[in-house]
């Protein structure tokens, strides 16, 4: 649940009158920003705070949170020759450390309680953003680009994947165990544009990223791929070198597991929305969900990311049933 602080009354606290890339910034409110959910909830595992715009500011772009409207992006990417605009090449180190300050500070603090997950977005989702110039239920400027200007995507694509692969090994390098890739608009692409422009671009961070591992003697961590709404694409993404798929609710979960045919973990998929039902409902909707799933190979989460209003109670209540179930199922074998 990578958003999982928003909901919560110290976490917006903690944010009050706060630039938000100024608080990604700083690597003491990072690492506070991640611990406080732990502090409420038995999860399994902590999720670095950050945000996926990173990595285009990284390239050169300025991003603003503006209040009640989001991610934007001044200066979005108009035309092919905009590209000229990006840096040619990223300095991850200089320009990104202060999140691999975050993940190591934040590791220490965890005293080896429950494992730290590093994230980033996929090169599809990154260049929606960077062209649209903010959020948008349709991606038609970015998709025009793939139409209109196939090879200037690509090479924006590959620019993307560049970055986002050093990023990646530097995360594990400041200790995160586990990564997770967040390709947020796969839903925005059909079949077709998917194969060509998102999933050999997943594909190739997650071998890169493997061998790199491997040559530099760092430990190997496991791989997830979350791609929303690309139900088309399972069989696809289970043979894309990730140890787990991400589902999002719009996937049955029986249905998942004989379309992956056992080659990777599940995670996933109930409804956010969900959370704003009464605690017992919660309770069977979680039940449903992990019988579907079954106890193997599963790691139970949400279908996406939480909204702030949010009560921190149902939060609760979905973790103590994703428990109370699973133990269920485990003795009944």
């Amino acid at each position: 649940m990578r958003q999982a602080g928003r909901y919560l009354p110290e976490f917006r606290e903690a944010r009050a009158g706060k630039d938000f890339f100024e608080t990604c910034r700083s690597p003491e409110a990072c690492c506070e920003l991640t611990l406080q959910p732990l502090r409420r909830f038995p999860f399994d595992a902590a999720i670095i705070f950050c945000d996926i715009l990173v990595v285009p500011q990284a390239l050169g772009m300025e991003v603003l949170m503006v209040p009640g409207k989001g991610p934007t992006f001044p200066e979005p990417l108009k035309e092919p020759e905009d590209l000229l605009r990006l840096k040619p090449q990223v300095d991850v180190a200089a320009e990104l450390g202060y999140v691999f300050k975050a993940i190591t500070l934040t590791r220490h603090k965890l005293e080896g309680k429950v494992p730290l997950i590093g994230f980033t977005g996929a090169p599809w989702t990154l260049m929606t953003y960077m062209i649209e110039g903010a959020g948008s239920p349709t991606m038609s400027k970015a998709k025009r680009w793939l139409y209109c200007h196939p090879e200037a995507s690509h090479k924006l694509l590959r620019q993307l994947t560049d970055v986002i692969v050093e990023y990646l090994l530097g995360q594990v390098s400041a200790g995160a165990q586990a990564l997770q890739v967040f390709e947020s608009h796969a839903g925005c692409l059909g079949p077709v544009q998917f194969n060509e422009f998102a999933l050999p671009y997943l594909r190739d961070i997650a071998r890169r990223v493997k061998e790199k591992l491997k040559k530099s003697g760092l430990d190997m961590v496991p791989m997830i791929v979350f791609a929303k709404d690309a139900h088309y694409a399972l069989e696809d993404l289970s043979r894309s070198r990730y140890e787990v798929v991400g589902l999002d609710w719009t996937v049955d979960p029986k249905e998942a597991r004989a379309r992956t045919g056992g080659r990777v973990s599940l995670q996933g998929n109930m409804d956010p929305c969900g959370l704003y039902a009464p605690k017992e409902k919660i309770g069977e909707i979680v039940k449903k969900m992990v019988e579907g799933f079954g106890t193997q190979r599963y790691i139970a989460n949400l279908g996406h990311g939480l909204y702030p209003d949010m009560d921190p109670d149902h939060v609760g209540a979905f973790v103590e049933a994703v428990h109370t179930h699973s133990k269920q199922l485990q003795e009944q074998k």
